[in-house]
């Protein structure tokens, strides 16, 4: 088994004609483009699809490979894979010579050999370049062609860093310059993420709400800081695929993730000083300022240096812990402590904020002055809500998006009701080590 790191850049045609131009700056090899052919396996109900897997077959070259992805890690691009090759001599899918330990337990190997057929195909050219950049060796794939599910198919344009030797720094080191010329944006949607779209009929994807926080049990601090940026910046670039696919609505889910980052930002302002990530809040306030403009096209905002820089800042502020060297020894002990306790307090000041916001609110015009305050802190309890059963985090926050749609619908009678029962609501997490 290998862990494979790499991120990867959906390009422009004008971008990827420069690459090598851009390129030559580095020590680096050069290897001429090769046809290469991709057959990905599924069962009918995409049990892989639910083990976070995926399974396919390479060719090139008459050579061909198995390779299974199992799960792992996605961040702004940057993607962090366990995977397992294994040579072949025919493009006959045996599932066998793969590690038995990869499976769930209980997995019927035979039985699920039996059930996987072909789901969809990649063709592409790929061109490559070994490059060393600081202490580290990358190579940078240039894949351009295409990916099918029946009659169905979507152009590929893609440029991917993948590090062989060294260290993740020095790979987004050299993604930012690359991006630096233009034409490229982080792209978290792998290949095979488009092939199971394409297999499904490439319906229109949908705009989402933005989900509950997930962290695993016993989380820090730390880790559900890590959890909420990366959660705010998943949101940003799936509505960012779907503005790009052809729903104007995504974008104002884009400023909703944005404005997401800034609450994430706020929520853990005692502890990560604001001088640790000035320099990225000042990126994604110019992105936000470029979205204000309705006229904007998703094409002009999404390959933007704005955008780019304010994304790749991000991916490498998180994967770096950029903030680490500003935090005191005090600090460092709180951000080792219980996410869950953290919650539990930053839970009950939400509570108190909006209570006091909305206490004595009569006017109609009051309520939308009150607006922008109430989606700020339903977006901070998405993002401190992880430790709780989701059904009661929904059940409360069900009164305050009650008011949250009358006020966006600017009606004119029972706000002051709708607010009332709200604030009524018995809370969903711990305060003190007691439920109130």
């Amino acid at each position: 088994m290998t862990t494979e790191i790499e991120l990867k850049f959906i390009a422009t045609p004008q971008a990827a004609a420069t690459l090598a131009e851009t390129l030559a700056a580095w020590p680096h090899q050069h290897e001429a483009a090769r046809e290469l052919t991709n057959i990905y396996y599924e069962t009918d109900d995409n049990q892989l699809r639910r083990w976070d897997m995926g399974l396919r077959i390479r060719g090139v070259d008459k050579r061909y490979e198995m390779t299974l992805k199992a799960a792992g890690q996605t961040l702004g691009g940057l993607h962090q894979r366990p995977e397992y090759n294994v040579d072949i001599t025919a493009p006959q899918l045996d599932i066998a010579r793969l590690p038995a330990e990869i499976w769930p337990q209980g997995t019927d190997i035979a039985t699920l050999q039996q059930r996987l057929q072909p789901l969809f195909s990649t063709h592409f050219r790929r061109e490559t370049w070994t490059v060393e950049a600081g202490n580290s060796t990358i190579e940078i794939a240039f894949d351009q062609g295409s990916v099918a599910a029946g009659e169905l198919s979507e152009p590929l344009c893609e440029v991917e860093l993948e590090l062989k030797q060294g260290t993740p720094a020095d790979l987004l080191r050299l993604a930012q310059t690359l991006a630096a010329g233009g034409g490229l944006r982080p792209g978290s949607l792998s290949k095979a993420a488009r092939g199971y779209q394409l297999a499904q009929g490439d319906a229109l994807r949908p705009v989402r709400a933005l989900p509950l926080l997930k962290v695993t049990p016993k989380a820090t601090v730390e880790q559900g800081m890590i959890a909420a940026l990366s959660a705010a910046l998943d949101h940003w670039q799936y509505h960012e695929e779907v503005w790009l696919r052809g729903n104007p609505a995504a974008r104002h889910a884009v400023l909703e993730a944005l404005e997401t980052l800034r609450q994430a930002f706020s929520l853990f302002g005692a502890l990560v000083p604001r001088k640790a990530n000035s320099e990225l809040r000042q990126k994604l306030t110019r992105l936000e300022e470029l979205l204000q403009d309705d006229a904007i096209s998703a094409e002009t905002l999404c390959f933007s240096a704005t955008s780019v820089e304010a994304q790749m800042a991000l991916t490498c502020w998180l994967a770096e812990a950029q903030w680490q060297p500003w935090i005191d020894s005090k600090n460092q002990i709180k951000l080792q402590g219980s996410y869950k306790r953290f919650c539990d307090i930053m839970l009950s000041r939400v509570a108190a904020d909006l209570r006091e916001t909305f206490t004595d609110v009569k006017l109609v015009s009051e309520f939308q002055d009150k607006a922008t305050r109430l989606q700020r802190q339903l977006l901070a309890v998405c993002l401190l809500a992880a430790a709780y059963p989701a059904e009661e985090v929904c059940q409360w926050m069900a009164g305050w998006q009650e008011l949250q749609l009358a006020i966006r619908e600017k009606q004119q009678h029972g706000l002051i009701q709708l607010a009332t029962m709200a604030m009524r609501q018995p809370p969903f997490w711990l305060s003190s080590g007691v439920r109130r």
